[in-house]
């Protein structure tokens, strides 16, 4: 039986119920790998890697969907700042997978970006790509700016995220 696998990569930049409403819809794959971008293509200004790896998994904890894991493969990939591209993460899983069916899961930010992706036709030609935007309309950037204006956040992420995004020297936003 060929496995499934599904790759929602993202900055996670804290993870938000956004993410959580994307995730719910993915229960049928074997596996779903969550994958925090190293770098950001574009040059978001991100929290620490390592920090925004351990919100993913106080994340992963709070769902409590048996598909979910973590993937620290671009982190992997990595070779100084440069950003890994979509395409190069989808040919190292093939390799690491040979025998799986993988997925690109894309949010609506991406998708509309998707032809600026690097290799966008050779991913299209060699893996499935699945457009799915969140239910829940809550993204990062609302959750970094209550931070910065110390609102209450309990409501726009897991409880384990925000109680460790309440530490305002691990997670500094600006």
């Amino acid at each position: 039986m060929i496995k499934s696998i599904a790759i929602f990569g993202s900055a996670f930049n804290p993870p938000s119920l956004g993410h959580k409403s994307v995730l719910e819809r993915l229960k049928h794959f074997d596996q779903v790998l969550l994958l925090p971008s190293f770098t950001h293509a574009w040059g978001k200004v991100m929290i620490d890697y390592s920090a925004r790896c351990e919100l993913v998994e106080a994340f992963i904890s709070d769902i409590g969907q048996k598909n979910l894991t973590l993937s620290r493969l671009e982190e992997e990939m990595a070779v100084g700042d440069e950003s890994i591209t979509t395409y190069a993460v989808l040919v190292e899983l093939q390799k690491r997978h040979p025998n799986a069916s993988l997925t690109f899961v894309v949010g609506p930010d991406n998708f509309l970006k998707f032809s600026q992706f690097y290799q966008a036709e050779q991913i299209l030609s060699k893996w499935q790509v699945l457009a799915c935007p969140e239910t829940v309309n809550i993204r990062s950037t609302v959750i970094r700016d209550k931070i910065v204006k110390k609102s209450d956040i309990s409501h726009l992420t897991t409880p384990k995220v925000a109680t460790l995004l309440s530490d305002e020297k691990r997670f500094m936003f600006r």
